[in-house]
This record gives C-alpha cells, structure tokens and sequence, in this order.
C-alpha cells in the first residue's frame, strides 16, 4: 500500500517552500499575500553615460539618445540632457523609466518655486542637494531610483557642476563622467584641462564631441547621436541631436 512520504523535519516545511513563520500574517508560501512588497531592484530600460565638465565661464553636459533594452538598443530617441530652468542644467544615466519619474518631481518643483512669485530662481547647489535627498530616502527604503544625476549651472555667477548617484552619494567637480566614461573619457578631459584650466566654450564643446566619439567606438550601449547642453552668462542652449564623426576604416587592422 502507498505512504505518504515522512516531511524532512517536524512542523518544517514542504519541499520546495519556504517556512512559515508563527503569528505572522504574512504567507510566503502562498506568494500572494497583501503584504508582500516587490521592489524592482535592476534596471530595465538604461541609458549609458553623461559627459559634464566645467569650463571658463559656465559648464557643458553631454549625453546620448539611447534606451538600452538590455543589450538591445531598443529606444533610440530618449533624451536625458535638459533645461531646468534659467540657472540649471541636468544630464542622467541609468534607468531611463526611474529619470522620467525624478523629472516629473523637478518639473513640478519647478512650478512650486515659480508660484512663489518672490523673484528667486532655484540654484544649481539647492536642486543637487535637494536630489542627494531624494535618492538617499529611496535607497534607504530598499528601492532605489537607479539613476545618476549630473546638475550643472551657474550659483551666483559662478560655475558649478555637481552628481548623485542612486545611493546618494554625492559630490561636486569641475569634471564628471557617468557610467563607461567615468573609466575612459575622465582621463582625457583632465588631462586637457591639467595643460589649460580655463578653456573656453568652443574647446569644451569640442572635447565633449570627441568624448562621444570615444564611447561610440568603445561602449557597446552607446549611440552616435547625442545632445549637448551649454549654461554661461549668455543663457542655456541645448543643441542636438548632434551625429558622431564615424570612421571605421581601422577595423580592417584588427585580426
């Protein structure tokens, strides 16, 4: 006659369960429990790195059009390189559904400020401390926005260029690069600007084009369309899409 199996230990659980824990409302046996949380702890749709640096008079934020599916460049129109307002630039890399949220708590910030209606524009150094607030309090709850946020502008005439990260890390520098960059552009930018500090405009315009050459070519997640924002004493602009200068005439050397 057939018999039921003995269970592997006494009140324990069933093969392929997990224990259920006495007095306690919540069932992960049953997975369906109300109150049971899930948090997306990987990103989805991501965006590849933002280039940012500082130069004689204000600061320039450099970023693709990709939305990577995983390895899939999937979306190739999403734009992460914006004005905030009159004193602020913002450039973001990472999951690009998290800085559509984070954008719409900026834009409504925005508003807040304006319907003060006391004169005073939000500053660069009041938003990136503000961001490194709002990053930390997600993170310290098990659910990060996984971005990383790089705010340039101008903070009482004066340039500044600042970046947190999706634990809330933060810190300021006169260069900042995000993702891949941070580990192969980084190098050249400093060492253009160890020979000549105070380069103007049209040069960090140019190393920022050269930046995105680099990553199209090495950066697998990368895009040869990108955007640049610019902030000086002469306003913001935000120019693009730009088309990376593309030649592949090396790729019959390698073997």
């Amino acid at each position: 006659m057939f018999q039921e199996a003995p269970p592997l230990w006494k009140n324990g659980p069933a093969p392929g369960s997990f224990y259920n824990f006495p007095n306690t409302t919540f069932s992960l046996l049953q997975n369906s429990s109300s109150d049971a949380f899930k948090h997306s702890q990987s990103p989805v749709t991501t965006a590849t790195s933002i280039i940012a640096l500082v130069y004689d008079k204000g600061v320039i934020i450099g970023g693709d059009l990709l939305g990577s599916y995983g390895s899939l460049a999937r979306y190739r129109n999403c734009p992460r390189v914006l004005k905030v307002n009159e004193n602020i630039i913002l450039g973001a890399g990472g999951d690009y559904g998290d800085f559509q949220y984070v954008k719409a708590l900026i834009d409504q910030k925005i508003i807040d400020e304006e319907c003060l209606d006391d004169g005073v524009k939000l500053k660069p150094k009041s938003l990136h401390c503000w961001l490194t607030r709002i990053m930390y309090n997600r993170r310290s709850k098990f659910d990060p926005f996984w971005n990383n946020f790089v705010v340039g502008g101008l903070q009482d005439g004066a340039p500044f260029l600042g970046t947190v990260d999706k634990l809330g890390t933060a810190y300021e520098d006169k260069i900042i690069c995000t993702g891949y960059g941070a580990h192969i552009v980084t190098p050249m930018i400093r060492g253009v600007l160890d020979k000549n500090p105070n380069i103007k405009r049209a040069e960090a315009r140019a190393l920022v084009i050269k930046a995105m050459e680099i990553l199209f070519y090495r950066d697998a997640r990368s895009f040869p369309k990108f955007q640049i924002a610019t902030l000086d004493e002469d306003g913001v602009q935000v120019e693009g899409p730009i088309d990376v200068s593309q030649n592949w005439q090396m790729a019959t050397l390698i073997r």
